[in-house]
């Protein structure tokens, strides 16, 4: 499947959602994007469903020397997440592994404060939370957003995405309640092969979808 673009991706996840949830779920239910590209279809899921839109914040940890490579990832409050196996084989140390997670909370809490206005957080307890993006690669900065969700006690979180690897979301499956996931075709290379459009979101976006 082909997306055209994230809102394109967006409908069609919204489509899935609505004949999948029972009304119990989708009444209680919120919608938190991972920013940016995730907010745009977040955005449409919300609109689409009737419910409300908030975001989620992680942040990959690079590999030293190689931003690029993601060796795990850190929420706000949430115990970061690690490929431990890659640390060990590459050497890296705590000195820089800590260095990384406070410099990458500090983006998390700017991030907060440009795309939330000052507006507080959506509560989350007894609530279903529909966690989405624009698609999963390593699915790390995901397993760090679903921790950050558990520990604001949601009855149920439910993983939407329109794309990821099969092996993403076996990993993932066993941190969620549910999984809707419209393509995991495999050789998976990278998100953006399964859009027509895939130009990166701005902040303006993001902030204007938010509001």
């Amino acid at each position: 499947m082909i997306f055209q673009n994230r809102i394109d991706a967006g409908q069609k996840l919204a489509k899935a959602l609505k004949e999948k949830l029972p009304e119990s779920d989708l009444k209680k239910a919120i919608v938190l994007a991972l920013p940016r590209g995730g907010v745009v279809v977040g955005g449409q899921l919300a609109q689409i469903l009737k419910i409300p839109l908030d975001v989620i914040i992680t942040r990959k940890i690079g590999a030293p020397g190689n931003p690029e490579f993601a060796i795990g990832a850190v929420g706000l409050k949430s115990n970061s997440i690690f490929n431990q196996e890659v640390i060990a084989s590459y050497g890296i140390s705590r000195d820089y592994l800590e260095k990384e997670i406070k410099k990458e909370k500090l983006e998390i809490m700017r991030r907060y404060d440009l795309y939330r206005r000052g507006k507080p957080p959506l509560n989350l307890r007894n609530k279903v939370a529909i966690v989405t993006d624009d698609g999963i690669a390593t699915g790390a900065t995901m397993q760090a957003a679903i921790l950050e969700i558990k520990l604001q006690k949601p009855a149920k979180i439910i993983l939407a995405v329109p794309v990821a690897p099969p092996e993403s979301i076996d990993t993932l499956k066993a941190a969620v309640d549910e999984v809707v996931c419209l393509e995991t075709s495999e050789p998976f290379f990278a998100i953006g092969n399964f859009y027509q459009n895939f130009q990166q979101t701005e902040d303006k976006e993001v902030i204007e979808i938010l509001s």
